[in-house]
């Protein structure tokens, strides 16, 4: 499997030619014209990881994808043929095998809602939890680690990278960071990847890696 890391929480995963394509958002650079994507994961609403004219610019060119995400998010893309995704659900696409964790996104702050968030499991191979510490249920080969964001504080993060274990671990969800809190952010994650055995490695926007 290929991922390409795309602008902040964007992610390109490629298998026998098959894309998915997972939180196309706001700050993410356009992804129209690519093509054989044959789903599109969408974690939760906010705009930064669900944005309308993403999906559609998608959608023009794979007239056939599918679209997983919360209740929340059927609702945000009413236009779209979106298919709601709850804890512990599961679906097989075009070759990728994709099931689901989790009910919440981690709390910004108490006066804020909380929405609805799930996390995604690849081919029972790469984690992504979207915005939360949703932990799965089984040994993780990749995690995708969220490194920056306004709920997110790197201790808990350093914890959660902890919990997993990953035999490998990347940095997403990091459009806010200047170049030295990314260098802060990843320094703290690859040193708890590599206490657990793992290695950790920095994908910046179009970097890609196989595994």
């Amino acid at each position: 499997m290929r991922i390409t890391k795309h602008g902040h929480a964007c992610l390109e995963l490629e298998k026998d030619g098959q894309r998915l394509i997972i939180d196309p958002g706001s700050y993410t650079e356009p992804m129209g014209g690519v093509q054989n994507v044959v789903a599109i994961v969408i974690t939760h609403q906010h705009d930064d990881h669900c944005y309308a004219e993403q999906v559609q610019s998608i959608r023009a060119s794979n007239p056939d994808v599918k679209i997983f995400g919360p209740d929340e998010v059927r609702t945000k893309l009413a236009d779209h043929p979106v298919t709601a995704v709850h804890h512990g659900d599961w679906h097989s696409v075009g070759g990728f095998e994709l099931e689901f964790f989790g009910d919440l996104h981690q709390e910004i702050h108490r006066s804020l809602p909380l929405v609805q968030n799930t996390g995604v499991m690849v081919d029972d191979r790469l984690y992504y939890p979207g915005d939360s510490y949703t932990q799965p249920d089984r040994p993780v080969e990749m995690l995708a680690c969220p490194t920056s964001a306004p709920w997110l504080k790197i201790g808990d993060v350093m914890d959660f990278v902890a919990a997993i274990k990953p035999l490998k671990s990347f940095a997403t969800h990091n459009a806010l960071l200047s170049d030295h809190g990314h260098a802060l952010n990843n320094g703290r994650v690859k040193m708890i990847t590599e206490a657990g055995g793992g290695e950790f490695t920095y994908l910046q926007d179009g970097q890609s890696l196989e595994f």
